[in-house]
């Protein structure tokens, strides 16, 4: 029998199958079900009263206040309350509220760990499959199936393989190795596939830029992003709480005779600091193209964008200098715990020194919330992973996507710049 690729495996175990074949419909256990306050309890909590139904294993859903806060306005305080409520009455003890983005919060309570199957109200909880997981956004009505029954169908996916070589050169980020393949194969290039990345390049990345390649395969078009666990995914669950007995590593990884449906190679040495033009991450150039573009605004937000990592690749470009006159940096940690650190490690100070102005934990610009929505005809570049047209604030807006090395020189420049050339 021909080997399995790590997606079959994944589906396998949660089928409760020795295998699995692509194109096979099997109905897989839930380990873990997360949604936000934007995509749960306001939409699933009339349904289940509406059955009379109950949630199936509270202990195995995960709640996150990310959109709707800070509440700003009476419709979003009506929506965290109802979150608030939902969770306390279903006894949903793994609530976490206005503590960070939900796809950065879920890894560092180390609730994913290599070999779950897990699914999110959220089309970016892809992110999970850096950790080897199989992790996929659902719909509302989806969830409402899990929630009552801890199940839900697949179909077995093929794998397309993204198979990077080499390492990365100095401001040169996973967020550029993403806008590089959206941009190669469009936005639909993942074609509803399970997309598997490997390569050096990849395996030297940390865990946190390996959650920045899986979150923006929902840009690329796939289900799932996986990257098989290693020793950097063991210390860094482990760091995050995670039961060491937990962690199996070696189980989950892709057989050497899987047949995959394509498989495409990358030279990571030779990759520039990439901006994808407005609307569209799949519309991307090398930096140097830019470089007449003035901005208005440079933006540090999002799952895909302000994670600790990306905050210490801003701070590299910023120590020591200055946001450019009449240019805004708006920094949005993902996290509040990876604000934490940042400010105990300097990372913050940095930011700050540099002018950077803070704002919450939460999802803010890029889900098109709160106080810091563009104005008309603004120009901003951002870390984002999405620039579609109206979705950050006014529809004259024009988002360009870049990385946060890319992002922090930009702001410097008050233009579109090449970190290479601040960090060097």
């Amino acid at each position: 029998m021909m080997g399995q690729t790590l997606a079959q495996k994944l589906l396998a175990r949660a089928a409760g199958r020795a295998d699995v074949a692509p194109g096979e419909i099997v109905t897989c256990r839930v380990d873990l079900a997360m949604m936000h306050d934007s995509s749960g309890p306001r939409r699933v909590k009339p349904m289940l009263e509406k059955l009379g139904a109950k949630v199936w294993n509270p202990d195995k859903v995960v709640l996150v206040t990310d959109h709707y806060v800070p509440a700003h306005d009476a419709d979003s305080r009506r929506i965290v309350q109802i979150a608030r409520d939902w969770a306390r009455d279903e006894g949903v003890v793994r609530f976490h509220d206005m503590e960070g983005i939900c796809h950065v919060v879920v890894p560092q309570k180390g609730y994913l760990r290599p070999g779950m199957f897990a699914v999110g109200g959220d089309s970016h909880s892809s992110t999970g499959g850096a950790f080897g997981a199989y992790m996929f956004g659902i719909g509302a009505t989806e969830m409402l199936g899990v929630l009552v029954t801890g199940e839900i169908w697949v179909r077995v996916p093929q794998t397309i393989r993204m198979r990077w070589h080499g390492r990365l050169g100095a401001g040169v980020s996973a967020k550029d190795m993403m806008l590089r393949m959206c941009t190669r194969f469009g936005m639909d290039g993942g074609q509803y596939q399970a997309v598997e990345y490997t390569g050096d390049a990849v395996s030297a990345l940390s865990m946190q830029e390996r959650m920045t390649l899986a979150n923006m395969t929902a840009e690329l078009g796939g289900q799932v992003g996986l990257i098989a666990p290693d020793a950097t995914t063991r210390d860094w669950l482990l760091a995050a709480g995670a039961p060491a007995d937990a962690i199996d590593i070696d189980s989950w990884q892709s057989d050497a005779d899987a047949a995959c449906l394509a498989v495409h190679d990358f030279d990571a040495t030779t990759l520039a600091p990439q901006v994808s033009r407005p609307h569209t991450p799949a519309n991307a150039d090398d930096v140097d193209v830019f470089g007449n573009v003035g901005i208005d605004i440079a933006y540090i937000g999002a799952c895909t964008g302000a994670k600790l990592d990306d905050l210490r690749m801003a701070a590299q470009v910023l120590r020591g200098k200055r946001v450019a006159s009449g240019t805004r940096l708006l920094v949005a940690p993902a996290s509040a715990a990876d604000q934490q650190r940042a400010a105990q490690e300097g990372t913050l100070a940095a930011l700050t020194d540099a002018g950077a102005e803070l704002l919450p934990n939460a999802c803010g610009a890029c889900a098109g919330y709160g106080e810091h929505r563009f104005g008309e005809d603004s120009v901003v570049i951002s870390a984002t992973a999405r620039n579609f047209k109206g979705r950050m604030g006014a529809a004259s807006s024009q988002v360009y996507l870049g990385s946060p090395y890319t992002v922090a020189a930009s702001a410097i420049a008050g233009r579109i710049a090449d970190p290479r050339e601040v960090l060097a």
